[in-house]
């Protein structure tokens, strides 16, 4: 066994060397133990850890020595890339790193004085708030130290009295020392600091307020109860009054706002006065009324004057103040210059629509049933110069004469269009009427002067006699040749109106509330109500709500005349809208409210005006005329209900077939409006006995199939004038036929004859004309007419002959009649039934009428006349 103790040589150990450790830093350490024994331990170094301190990170270990390598001169390979020297890259560098850290350093400071700024004035903000609290917390205790100064001097003076009067006995001297014992008894304990309960403000009240126990002195422990909120209010306002020097019951004036009709209950709760008094003061005045009952504005300011107040008298119109006022308040300064407004007017068929079809290149006019406009039109034509022009194209037709007074109302230029072969017409005379009463210019556009026989001097000529008097006459309106179908005289028409324009100084205020008028509306399946309005100021928006007429609405969508969605419509623009509740009737105008309750009032106080003047009672005729008007012959009406494409055309069929009745017969429109036809509209046309007249319209198939059992009749029409027609023919069909009677003769009774069978047969002789079977007679007797009616039989000899001349003798016999004398004369003539014209009945009729007036003229004349002599 061998000793690790043993150091003499190396090959004591049989050749095994003893066992180490190797480490790349450390040593060897010697221990030693008991008996003598030792061994050799190898230690290894460890490397201090150092912990940093709180906040710091620790410090990072130290990294090898990296291997060595060939320096790189990166300042000198960036700047051979740029194409400079070393040295100037480095200024450069150095010149950039200084001014980015410039740039940081004024960053900071930036940021450092903008949070200073704010904590600053954060601080102030909160000092201002303490002071405020502090402020209200002195003026409250302010107040409550004068509350309670002012109720202990109260009753301080109330305690002599109160002391007086439950003064009591002396007591003896014995019970007077008990009382003394038990009160410095009493004295001591309340001298004691009570840890439960406060101290009473006022000990005098304290022992009565425990004598009487209720529920809230014995939830408050015995302490003092606070006073309300509503007493103290009470009293401020009693001393509020006191310093006033006013009397706490007397009323206060007040201003009521009186209605045309109020109800006695709202009349007392607007003077704050109880309602039974106001019906007392009624009954005392002789009128026994109720709460509920209504009053007119003249009893209801005579009510509120007796009772000490004022009236402010308003009236059911007063909702539209503000929106039918003209308020020109706009600022100069926001006027810009709009597009001119034009509208094409004529007679029908010079060729208006196809002038227009050449200006903006498309097809409009094919569109159009029977070749002539039924309906107004509007779009914006835009010219070669970026210049834009809204047109307004109006119907030529006579029966469109509403649509054209619409359109010379709401345009800035009326251009008159007139064909060079077929000159001055009716509908343009009217057109002119028209451009004249709405006071806009007129520029006139000869028409046609491709077509052969074109005269535009006649045209021009012809003008002279209604005061239109051209340039090429020494006159200031423009007359500019044009050809639709040519294009000739186009850029001069273009420019014309252009340099017209100009002249006028069209502006308007983009930035204001939108209004102007409605042009057209109509009802379409899937999108409902649609009106096409034109803008005359201000800036309609998707979202607005507008008021147009009866109806209201928001704005659901705009669009343009080619369909395209926009999401505004500046001034002179004309645009379809979506969102009404109805369809408003053309020419009413519209404008934007502030809100939908003001929007309602508005509609619903027209509604209610509108019902008022539709079912108003008329003046009850005398009993005269009631029973003369039952004795004669009653008027025939025609009823129809009218459904049209677009409100215009429905107006437009109403007023021309009302207008072509007379004192025998009329046509008359129940029902008419603008969509297709229902099952309600053939219930209403079985109700009243009338045809339903289809304009541009058809009916679904359940009114189809209702129409049908029901046996309504449905017809539909796409031109005017073919209606127009039949409805004309319908009436000319229950006149009366005209009743001719024609003379043919005369016979003298010579000899009346008894026949069993026959009745008296008078012996005749013809004395002038003839005397034919089957015609009329008349018998007289001394010149008068006792009978009139039909032969019954005439005979020549035995033989019937059907007429007898003059100087011929014959048998003459009266059908259902026999007085027959000789002597009577027999007049016989012949009668033949003529159907009547309704134009020329209606002339008759008018030149009836204005020669009985000029006849009341020319006597209630004589009249005054007489009078002064």
């Amino acid at each position: 066994m061998t000793d690790n103790n043993d150091t003499s040589g190396g090959n004591n150990t049989g050749g095994r060397k003893p066992l180490s450790l190797k480490a790349k830093s450390g040593g060897t350490v010697r221990q030693n133990f008991s008996h003598g024994r030792s061994k050799s331990v190898v230690v290894e170094k460890k490397k201090r850890r150092v912990i940093g301190g709180p906040g710091k990170p620790a410090p990072a270990p130290e990294a090898a020595p990296a291997p060595s390598k060939p320096r790189v001169d990166e300042d000198a390979i960036a700047a051979r890339k740029m194409g400079l020297s070393k040295t100037e890259y480095v200024k450069r560098k150095q010149a950039l790193g200084a001014a980015q850290a410039v740039a940081a350093d004024r960053a900071a400071a930036q940021q450092a004085e903008a949070e200073d700024r704010k904590q600053r004035a954060e601080e102030e903000r909160t000092a201002l708030e303490q002071k405020r609290i502090e402020e209200e917390r002195a003026a409250e205790d302010e107040k409550r130290q004068a509350e309670r100064e002012a109720s202990t001097a109260k009753k301080e003076s109330e305690a002599p009295r109160r002391t007086e009067a439950r003064a009591e006995p002396e007591p003896k001297p014995e019970a007077r020392n008990a009382l003394e014992a038990m009160g410095g008894r009493v004295k001591q304990k309340r001298q004691q600091p009570s840890s439960t309960s406060k101290p009473s403000r006022n000990t005098r009240e304290q022992p009565r307020r425990r004598r009487k126990l209720t529920i809230v002195s014995a939830l408050a422990d015995n302490e003092e109860r606070q006073r309300s909120l509503a007493s103290v209010k009470r009293a401020r306002q009693r001393e509020k009054e006191r310093r006033s020097g006013g009397d706490g019951g007397d009323k206060k004036a007040r201003q009521v706002v009186v209605p045309e009709t109020i109800s006695i209950a709202d009349l007392a709760n607007r003077m704050a006065e109880r309602g039974s008094d106001v019906v007392k003061y009624l009954i005392k005045q002789g009128t026994m009324a109720q709460i509920n009952d209504l009053l007119d504005a003249d009893t209801a300011q005579l009510i509120v004057e007796d009772f000490g107040h004022s009236v402010k008298r308003v009236a059911d119109s007063d909702v539209e103040d503000n929106f039918l006022a003209d308020r020109d308040d706009d600022d100069p300064k926001d006027m810009k210059p709009r597009a001119p407004v034009i509208a094409v007017m004529g007679h029908v068929d010079h060729g208006k629509t196809s002038l227009l079809d050449a200006l903006r290149k498309e097809d409009v006019a094919s569109g159009e049933a029977g070749g002539i406009t039924q309906h107004i039109g509007a779009y914006q034509l835009k010219l070669k110069d970026g210049k834009k022009i809204t047109v307004l194209d109006t119907p030529g037709h006579s029966a469109f004469s509403a649509m054209r007074t619409r359109g010379a109302a709401a345009v800035d230029i009326v251009i008159l269009v007139v064909a060079a072969d077929d000159g001055v017409m009716p509908q343009t005379i009217e057109s002119i009427s028209h451009a004249r009463a709405s006071g806009a210019p007129i520029i006139v556009a000869i028409n046609k002067m491709d077509v052969p026989g074109a005269n535009p001097q006649k045209v021009e000529t012809d003008l002279l006699q209604h005061e239109i008097i051209t340039e090429s006459m020494s006159g200031e309106t423009q007359a500019i040749p044009v050809s639709a179908k040519t294009g000739e005289g186009l850029d001069a028409l273009l420019e014309a109106i252009n340099l017209q324009a100009e002249l006028m100084e069209l502006k308007a205020n983009p930035k204001r509330a939108a209004d102007g008028l409605v042009i057209e509306s109509k009802v379409e399946k899937g999108r409902g109500s649609v009106a096409t309005l034109l803008v005359k100021r201000g800036n309609l928006k998707r979202g607005d709500i507008i008021v147009a007429g009866d109806y209201w609405g928001k704005v659901k969508a705009l669009t343009d005349e080619r369909s395209a969605r926009i999401k505004q419509a500046l001034p002179s623009m004309a645009i379809e809208v979506m969102g009404l509740d109805g369809a408003p009737d053309p020419g009413e105008p519209f404008g934007v409210v502030e809100n939908e309750t003001q929007a309602r009032e508005i509609t619903q106080y027209r509604q209610r005006a509108r019902r008022d003047t539709q079912t108003a009672p008329t003046a009850m005729a005398s009993m005269e005329q009631m029973m003369a008007k039952l004795q004669e012959k009653q008027i025939s009406d025609m009823p129809l209900l009218v459904k049209g494409d677009v409100q215009g055309s429905v107006e437009a069929i109403k007023a021309s077939v009302e207008g072509m009745g007379n004192d025998e017969v009329r046509a008359r429109v129940i029902y008419g409006a603008a969509g297709g036809i229902s099952e309600s509209d053939i219930l209403l046309a079985k109700a009243s006995e009338a045809p339903v007249i289809a304009f541009n319209v058809r009916a679904n198939r359940q009114a189809k199939d209702l129409a049908e059992r029901e046996g309504v009749e449905i017809r539909y029409y796409s031109i005017i004038y073919d209606l127009i027609d039949d409805v004309k023919g319908v009436l000319e069909g229950m006149l009366d036929p005209e009743r001719r009677e024609t003379f043919l003769g005369y016979a003298t009774v010579k000899e009346v004859f008894d026949i069993s069978k026959l009745g008296n047969i008078a012996g005749c002789l013809v004395t002038e004309g003839m005397v034919k079977r089957g015609s009329g007679v008349r018998l007289l007797r001394d010149d008068v007419v006792i009978h009139e009616g039909e032969l019954s039989t005439l005979r020549r000899f035995k033989d019937e002959v059907d007429s007898v001349v003059s100087g011929t003798e014959c048998g003459i016999g009266f059908k259902n009649y026999h007085d027959i004398k000789k002597g009577d004369q027999v007049e016989c003539f012949s009668v033949e039934y003529l159907k009547r014209n309704l134009d020329e009945v209606n002339k008759a009729e008018a030149a009836t009428k204005k020669a009985e007036a000029k006849a009341q003229k020319a006597a209630d004349a004589a009249a005054e006349a007489e009078a002064e002599e």
